[in-house]
């Protein structure tokens, strides 16, 4: 498990996981004192700790992402 942090959410943390060769968010520690957290900003996070890791090209080849 890997943990973020965003400049977007500073007062939550995220938890990834590993799913077969790129990681997906897990849970998220979510404070009230940040925005509530999108569908959009989940993915948003995912690209970024993906790429952060070297995983950018598995995450973007991912299975539900195919047509």
């Amino acid at each position: 498990m890997v943990r973020g942090y965003f400049d977007k959410f500073p007062f939550s943390t995220v938890y990834f996981r590993r799913i077969r060769s790129y990681y997906i968010v897990y849970m998220v520690d979510w404070s009230e004192s940040d925005p509530v957290i999108s569908k959009g900003d989940r993915e948003e996070m995912q690209q970024l700790i993906n790429c952060e890791l070297g995983r950018g090209k598995e995450y973007q080849q991912r299975k539900s992402r195919k047509g």
